[in-house]
């Protein structure tokens, strides 16, 4: 492994994306729902063909002294060399890493709107899942929308299907039953999404784009990561805001307090994060 804190120009995560990312929150120096990052880097690594790093290469990115809230965000590339996309002879992986104070988007814990991109996922199954470095399609989506109201965007794959928001996992309540889409063809599996799902808070169930606009059996919608928890979605809009679909109140419901436990966040009457400096 090697470590730079300037990428080289000829970096291959820098001119092809060929690497994977992590962003991790961090309190008090402690990173949160590390067993499924690791995982996930892991899976990425696999899936790239890339040497992953070893623990303490990984350990080594969190352990000083901190407290509060941060963001660790670890950037693994395939490094320098090879010929065009044709791979190193010998590949010397490089990880990068950064710590930034945060503090959550806490009044966005009450209720958001989020709109609907126009933008569609390619669906390829082999990259379906890990944080590669390509994310693209998901700066094209951040495009669509300059309202400040709008606080995500919605994506849907090629055939209709819903699969994620630009930076955050897609939840419903139908039924009494918590929903996320399967991430089998593309999308990002979150590791709050992870969690959710390995404690059986939330199942995985397909939910096109006609069903979520225009069955009433979806009564609630949330987005949510592992940084910023989860916001219920109070209007779903076009890009422009113009309303699509209005959901229920969603204020301190069972996935957005499951999630936060998860998190170490605070319940929404509790006291205030102010104090937690981003």
């Amino acid at each position: 492994m090697t470590s730079a804190d300037q990428v080289p120009f000829d970096d291959r995560g820098l001119a092809y994306g060929d690497g994977v990312f992590e962003t991790v929150l961090l309190r008090d120096g402690v990173p949160l729902l590390w067993p499924y990052h690791r995982a996930r880097l892991l899976r990425g690594c696999r899936v790239l063909g890339l040497e992953p790093p070893d623990d303490a290469a990984l350990a080594a990115t969190w352990q000083a002294p901190a407290s509060g809230l941060e963001v660790l965000k670890i950037i693994l590339t395939r490094g320098s060399g090879g010929r065009g996309y044709a791979l190193p002879e010998s590949p010397a992986p490089r990880l990068l890493s950064r710590r930034t104070p945060f503090a959550p988007a806490a009044s966005r814990w009450q209720g958001v709107d989020v709109c609907l991109c126009t933008l569609r996922l390619a669906r390829q199954p082999a990259l379906a899942g890990i944080k590669h470095l390509n994310r693209l399609e998901n700066v094209l989506a951040r495009q669509e929308w300059q309202r400040a109201d709008i606080a995500e965007g919605l994506l849907a794959d090629s055939d209709g299907n819903l699969v994620e928001a630009t930076a955050m996992n897609v939840f419903w309540l139908a039924d009494g039953v918590f929903r996320t889409p399967p991430l089998d063809a593309c999308g990002v599996a979150g590791t709050l999404r992870a969690a959710l799902l390995e404690q059986g808070v939330v199942g995985e169930a397909p939910l096109s784009v006609e069903t979520l606009l225009d069955s009433e059996l979806i009564e609630q919608l949330f987005v949510g990561n592992s940084v910023q928890g989860v916001w219920p979605v109070n209007t779903l809009t076009t890009p422009d805001g113009e309303p699509l679909r209005r959901f229920s109140p969603t204020s301190a419901s069972p996935l957005q307090a499951a999630a936060h436990r998860l998190l170490g966040y605070v319940p929404l009457s509790g006291p205030s994060l102010s104090g937690e400096k981003r």
